[in-house]
Order: structure tokens, then sequence, then C-alpha cells
């Protein structure tokens, strides 16, 4: 049986195995976690992108998979349907782990002289993919759980929502704030790749309704 996954389970698969692997070995957490301090005395440039393979628990790792998988999935269709297999995906990878990487420079920056911070989550790339997908097809309905579905641009006011709720209290190691430079930079890429989709995404917007 020969059985094909897409680039989007690929992912979703490899970032659940190593975060639940990291989840009882709190010294790989520590090799991995995006730590602007030693990034910049020690040149581990790495944790930019180990950073994003790890969790901090199952609440963590299942919402931003759950919500990355239902919009990647749209997202790597459009992708490879507009531009090709290769192409598809080579663009695919450079908004997630780009989003995953440019979301963490302002950390990066704020905090390299901070010894004992450290962040760690997907949180920039899932933002990415989700605002991409919200320039091409605002409107679409994303179901979660197969009957709970609205429109992409709501479901991102949400996930930003949730990611400003926490980021106040700031009592963990998830950088929330990455959500915000995530889904900028999702929002530009797409722009750039194909700036004629911004009129279909105001006309998209304005004239959706609820009923």
């Amino acid at each position: 049986m020969n059985i094909q996954l897409s680039l989007v389970s690929i992912i979703v698969l490899v970032t659940v195995a190593i975060s639940v692997y990291v989840f009882t070995r709190p010294d790989w957490q520590e090799r991995l976690m995006l730590n602007p301090y030693r990034i910049s005395r020690k040149g581990e440039w790495y944790r930019f992108v180990t950073s994003g393979l790890i969790h901090q628990g199952w609440v963590h790792l299942l919402f931003n998979m759950f919500t990355f998988y239902f919009f990647g999935r749209w997202m790597e269709h459009y992708f490879v349907i507009v531009y090709g297999k290769t192409l598809g995906y080579l663009l695919f990878l450079l908004l997630y782990v780009g989003g995953i990487i440019v979301a963490d420079i302002p950390t990066y920056f704020k905090y390299k002289n901070t010894p004992y911070y450290n962040s760690l989550g997907a949180s920039g790339g899932v933002s990415a993919v989700i605002f991409a997908t919200i320039f091409y097809n605002p409107t679409e309905e994303v179901c979660l759980y197969a009957f709970f579905c609205l429109p992409g641009f709501v479901w991102g006011g949400i996930y930003l929502a949730y990611s400003y709720f926490y980021d106040q209290r700031g009592a963990d190691n998830i950088n929330h704030s990455a959500h915000f430079y995530g889904a900028l930079y999702g929002f530009l890429l797409a722009f750039l790749i194909r700036p004629a989709a911004i009129q279909h995404f105001i006309d998209a917007v304005m004239h959706w309704s609820l009923f």
C-alpha cells in the first residue's frame, strides 16, 4: 500500500514526536529552546529553528498543531495548485519555517543580554500560515471537530486574542509575542508572493455577512 503524507502532516508528526520526547527530557528542552543570550554569546543559531519543534505541555502542543493542520492543509494545497509541487512546497516551508525564525528576531534583540530568558513553540510559523491563508481566502470556513465552523479571518482574530491574553500573563516559556510577528510576516509574504490578491481580500471581508 502506497501512503503519501502531505508536507503539513509530516511537519505535525515530527513536531509532535520531538515535543513529546522533550516533555520528559528537560536537558533536551534546554538545548533546543530559544535562548537569545546563548545565541549571541555562543553562536547557537540553530535555536531559532529547534525552538519551533518543542512545546510547553500538551495544551500548547495540541493547540498549535490543530490550528496549523486545519489552516496548513489549505495553504499547502493552494501553493501546490498555483505554483506546482516543487516551488509550492518550497514556498510553504519559507512561510512556516521563515515564520518561526522571523517571529523570534524581535525577542532575540530584546533579550540577548538576559542569560535566563528562554522561549519555545511553533507559534510564529503557525501564525504565518494562518494569516497567509486569511490573505488568500479570508472568508473560507475552517471547521474544528467537523461542526464548529467560522471564516478564516475570524479564527485569526481569536488566535491573536488568545496570544494577547497569555502574553499578558507571562507565566510560561511560550513566546506569545511571536504570534503577532509571525502573523505580520505571513500576511506580508503572502502579499509579496501574489500582490494582486489584496483586492480579493478587501472585497471578501467587506462583503462578508454572518447571516
